[in-house]
């Protein structure tokens, strides 16, 4: 692995280097995305100046409003003030919103292969959010909002193999299905490398937070997580194994890995709050698919 880089994460082979560039639907994160993204990471930023750039984008402010009255949210009154939405919300809780409105889109390609679609990896990224979100409240030092976002993105790289080789990722798949093998492994030796290291490079191109880069580049390698991001990475790995061991939309991707000791501690969970998370994940998974999958 290689931070310095600014991939976090394995680098992609040289030969594959020019993959990102044959990506079109998702060459480019959406520009309101972007500034938001960009607002959440500056300090200074204020809830008026995440108005400032919602208001302008009247489908998304409508959706802000629809999730912060959600089921998911729970809040004890109506909201109809997006300004209002957005102070009871946080910041982050929109970026949340904001990165899943744009990103909801992209997962409407063809299918993965003939037994899934890009609306189940869609389903199982919304499903590892909410189970990371559990698992952050849960436990000391994950700020919630953060594990939402990390679970949300973390297959990224799949939307990135799945447009440059997609035929190769079907062969990917039928093996994974026919035999329990490591997914991440079986890319590497049919493709090159695997979606972690796609979806690294994608959000360095995205300029995503180091956290982030870090949660999308190596939540099947947590080794390689450094010191600081390696929490969050945990929580993320242990909510895409629990959630593809739930066959939750396209589970093959973490299927053979477990809920390791050395995770959970990474995480600050014990083995009761992971049992805990489980009970509560099928009704917050279902409240915010209700929300999400649009």
């Amino acid at each position: 692995m290689d931070g310095s880089a600014g991939t976090l994460g394995r680098a992609l082979p040289g030969e594959l280097q020019g993959a990102l560039a044959r990506v079109t639907e998702i060459g480019s994160l959406p520009e309101i995305t972007a500034r938001i993204v960009r607002v959440v990471e500056d300090p200074r930023s204020t809830a008026h100046d995440m108005h400032e750039i919602i208001k302008s984008d009247p489908a998304l402010a409508a959706k802000v409003l629809k999730v912060v009255n959600s089921a998911f949210y729970g809040l004890p009154a109506q909201i109809s003030s997006l300004e209002r939405a957005i102070l009871m919300l946080g910041l982050s809780a929109v970026k949340n919103i904001a990165l899943a409105a744009s990103l909801a889109r992209l997962f409407n390609a063809d299918g993965l292969s003939e037994r899934f679609t890009a609306r189940d990896l869609w389903r199982h990224c919304i499903a590892v959010a909410v189970c990371g979100r559990l698992l952050a409240g849960v436990a000391e030092g994950t700020p919630v909002e953060d594990a939402f976002a990390a679970g949300l993105v973390h297959d990224l790289g799949l939307l990135v193999v799945q447009q440059v080789f997609p035929a190769k990722l079907r062969l990917v798949i039928e093996q994974c299905q026919n035999t329990p093998l490591d997914f991440s492994e079986t890319e590497r030796g049919l493709i090159g490398a695997d979606h972690a290291m796609f979806g690294a490079a994608l959000a360095t191109k995205w300029k995503f937070p180091p956290e982030l880069r870090c949660a999308i580049g190596l939540h099947h390698d947590l080794e390689a997580a450094p010191a600081q991001y390696r929490r969050m990475t945990a929580t993320v790995q242990i909510a895409d194994t629990v959630c593809s061991h739930g066959r939750y939309g396209f589970w093959l991707t973490a299927y053979t890995q477990q809920a390791s000791s050395a995770a959970l501690e990474a995480a600050g969970l014990t083995p009761q709050q992971l049992d805990d998370v489980l009970e509560a994940l099928p009704t917050k998974v279902e409240e915010a698919e209700a929300i999400l999958t649009e």
